[in-house]
């Protein structure tokens, strides 16, 4: 068997192109992984309180369109008087700090949770961040 051999120079730009290849592959694959992972743990923790489907209020509000939205600022749902003073939009930053720790990042809110750790927050806001992505025209 006879055995190819590059230039010094070729062999370094094959072996850049290759790993630029499985670096810009890596990053997507793990959003996607991220964001099934978003849904499942979505539909385990959140969809006994929170719908997806707009204008359908649970026990908390629906999170159609949540992100961009101002904090309280749902017609239709009787949120408690901290949220409807809240001065914020929900954003990957706020989630993140709200699903870390409820009370203590709006202390007085009713969302019954004791907080989520770093990566199932991350999942649930990146599955949050699609939705809204695949609602954009």
């Amino acid at each position: 068997m006879t055995r190819l051999t590059l230039p010094l120079r070729q062999r370094r730009l094959l072996t850049g192109i290759a790993l630029s290849a499985v670096l810009a592959a890596t990053p997507a694959a793990a959003d996607d992984a991220d964001r099934r992972q978003g849904e499942r743990l979505f539909r385990s923790q959140c969809v006994g309180c929170h719908s997806l489907a707009p204008g359908r209020h649970i026990a908390g509000p629906s999170l159609h369109g949540l992100i961009g939205r101002p904090a309280g600022g749902l017609e239709g749902f009787g949120y408690s008087p901290v949220l409807e003073a809240a001065d914020f939009e929900w954003n990957a930053e706020t989630l993140d700090a709200f699903l870390a720790a409820p009370a203590e990042f709006l202390p007085g809110n009713r969302m019954v949770l004791w907080g989520l750790a770093e990566r199932p927050r991350r999942q649930i806001i990146r599955y949050l961040e699609a939705l809204a992505a695949d609602a954009e025209p």
